[in-house]
Order: structure tokens, then C-alpha cells, then sequence
């Protein structure tokens, strides 16, 4: 005890020589221990996606798969299954009611379902603040796109002709054209019920529909760059906080806005760009758990072959934390009514629209 006495730089090393003896065993160290010895005796972790295979979600999805398992201690199988319908609601609602809660399944869904939940949608059943978020890989801009023999190439050109854009459900695919219509005058008719992008993009080259009506700029350039190159489709809006640098001279769905209500409104619509490509577990994960898994997302992140791959993919990298997505979820939830609520009455023409 006589020890715990010394003072100055003699007694710190004293004491600092304690706390690395076996004696003072950190806690994140036994932590470290008991995710290892769940992971190694599980083997495989689910990676729900919740769009159909070939898009822009489910590439980014098996992507990380590939390598965000070695990060993860016990170094569990991340494997992908496609779990489509509802616009990846399905998915979403599996994860936070049925999955088992304890680390082994991660989802993919669409970005938008947090804002579908502050507006009030029926569809989402469950509290997505309560969905433990891992990270994002991809926070990038939106785009709405025409086929190029569509009559429709610009913004203006869509205010004088009705043309038909896909959509896979109420969520940005069907959002952005009803808002384009209902507060930046366009004439779009919304195609609903495509399982995923694939099928619309497939919808578009066979002159079922004349567009379609979201997908990231960052998935387009990753899965169809010879439509860009070679003048296959028009970008005819943009939506996120600022212009995509390689997206200069399209507009920003806010720079559409004829009064300041509505430009708020498109502002709340535009945040979940930063969302992205969300991966997320369940409710109820012990925080060791959590820990490891938003380490091993962060680290992934950073690890050269992940970084190679992409680039050979055409997948931009631009990552969001867990954390901080955490934190984008609620403010989306905790927006002004005023706004919420304009917003959501013109979402709602989509519902009533479909009831007909």
C-alpha cells in the first residue's frame, strides 16, 4: 500500500506500471475477448439487402460483404440476401422485428424511410431511430433521368410534356417526380411497383417508360457508365445539399422552389442523401457488439483492396459513420412540423394517386 504513496514522475511510473500489469486488464480488452469467441462460434453474419440484385444498393452491399468480415473480431462471413418488395420496407421491417437481436444480420435499405416515418407514413411500422446504424459508404447526390429518346431532356422540357418515370415504391423513386410536379410545375407520371432499378432501367430501353425516378449519381457511374458516355440518359435533376462537382450545370431540386416553405420542404427531402447506402442491425445488439461492427465498417473503409476494388467497380467512396448517421436519422425525424408537414402533404398525393 506503501507505494500508492509516491508522488511526482516516480510515483506515476509506479502507478502506470500498475495499471498495465494483468491486474488491471482493461474491460475493452475482456470485450474485445467475448465478441471474438460470439463471432468465431456463429460463423456468418445475414447482409439483408432489400433491392433486387444488380443495383446500386446490392453492389455496394456485396462489396463491403467482401471485406468488412475479415475487420469484425471471430471474423464472420458477411453473406447477401436479396429480400425485395415495398421498396425495401420488407427488409427494413425484418430487421427491426423478426431478425434475432444479437449482432448476426445487417441490413441495406433504402435511404428514404426514415423521412417516410417523420411524415407520418402508415407503411413504416417501426421507430427507424431504434435501428442501430453501422455506417454508409456513400454519401452522394440523387438523380432524376430520362432514356435519351425520351421528349423530355430538361427540367423545363418536363414542365410542357407528360412522360412516365419508375418508380419501385413510395420512397425517393416515386418522392422526387411528385415533388418535381407539384412544386416545380414538371408533368411526370409515376409507374409504381418495380421490384428494383434493374427492372425499371430495363423498362427504359424498351420504351416502357420514358425515365426513371431516383438512382445515385454514384450507382449510375458505377453500373451503367456506358449510358453516361455514350449520351444514353439525361440528367435532368439533381438532389442533395450541393451540386455534384461532375454535375455542374444540373439543378439542385432546392433551386426549383418558388417560395421559401417549399424550398425547406425539398431541403428535408434532400438530407437523406447523406444516408446513402445505410448499413444498419437490429434493435437490441449488446455495445461490445455494436463497437466491433462500426470499427470493422470504419476500418473497411480505409483498407487498400477494399479502395481498389470499388475503383475497378466505379463505386465512389465518400463514408458516413454510424455514429453520425445515428444523428442524421433523428434530425430527420425532429424536423420542424411547418415543413414536415407541407412536405407531407404532397407526398401524399402519391398514395392517393395509387387508391385510384
Amino acid at each position: 500500500m506503501r507505494i500508492l504513496k509516491s508522488s511526482g514522475i516516480a510515483g506515476a511510473i509506479v502507478i502506470a506500471g500498475l495499471a498495465a500489469s494483468p491486474l488491471f486488464i482493461s474491460g475493452s480488452a475482456r470485450a474485445q475477448d467475448a465478441v471474438e469467441q460470439f463471432y468465431r462460434s456463429k460463423n456468418n453474419i445475414d447482409l439483408i439487402i432489400g433491392f433486387t440484385v444488380g443495383g446500386g444498393y446490392d453492389a455496394y452491399a456485396r462489396l463491403v460483404a467482401r471485406y468488412m468480415g475479415d475487420q469484425i473480431p471471430g471474423k464472420p462471413k458477411l453473406i447477401p440476401k436479396n429480400m425485395t418488395g415495398a421498396g425495401s420496407r420488407i427488409a427494413a421491417a425484418y430487421i427491426h422485428g423478426v431478425a434475432p437481436k444479437d449482432g448476426t444480420a445487417i441490413g441495406i435499405v433504402d435511404q428514404s424511410i426514415s423521412l417516410e416515418q417523420a411524415l407520418g407514413d402508415s407503411g413504416v411500422k417501426f421507430d427507424t431511430r431504434q435501428l442501430i446504424y453501422i455506417g454508409n459508404p456513400i454519401a452522394d447526390n440523387n438523380v432524376v433521368t430520362t432514356w435519351h429518346t425520351s421528349p423530355v431532356k430538361t427540367i423545363d422540357d418536363a414542365r410542357k410534356i407528360e412522360v412516365a418515370l419508375g418508380a419501385t415504391g413510395f420512397n425517393t423513386s416515386s418522392q422526387y417526380p411528385q415533388v418535381l410536379n407539384t412544386m416545380a410545375g414538371t408533368k411526370f407520371k409515376i409507374i409504381l411497383g418495380y421490384p428494383g432499378g434493374n427492372e425499371i432501367n430495363l423498362a427504359m430501353e424498351n420504351g416502357e417508360v420514358a425515365g426513371r425516378g431516383s438512382n445515385s449519381w454514384a450507382s449510375w457511374k458505377a453500373t451503367r457508365p456506358d449510358w453516361i458516355r455514350d449520351k444514353k440518359m439525361n440528367v435532368i435533376a439533381q438532389i442533395g445539399l450541393k451540386r455534384a462537382a461532375d454535375l455542374p450545370d444540373v439543378p439542385l431540386l432546392t433551386d426549383l422552389a418558388t417560395n421559401e416553405v417549399d424550398r425547406e420542404a425539398m431541403r428535408l427531402l434532400s438530407a437523406p442523401t447523406a444516408i446513402g447506402r445505410p448499413f444498419f442491425t437490429t434493435p437490441g445488439v449488446p455495445p461490445d457488439r455494436v463497437k466491433a461492427l462500426r470499427s470493422a465498417f470504419d476500418a473497411t473503409m480505409k483498407l487498400p483492396a477494399f479502395l481498389d476494388d470499388a475503383k475497378k467497380l466505379n463505386l465512389d467512396i465518400n463514408p458516413v459513420s454510424g455514429e453520425e448517421l445515428q444523428k442524421i436519422v433523428a434530425d430527420i425525424i425532429d424536423a420542424p412540423q411547418p415543413v414536415k408537414e407541407r412536405l407531407g402533404s404532397v407526398l401524399a398525393l402519391i398514395e392517393r394517386e395509387k387508391s385510384k
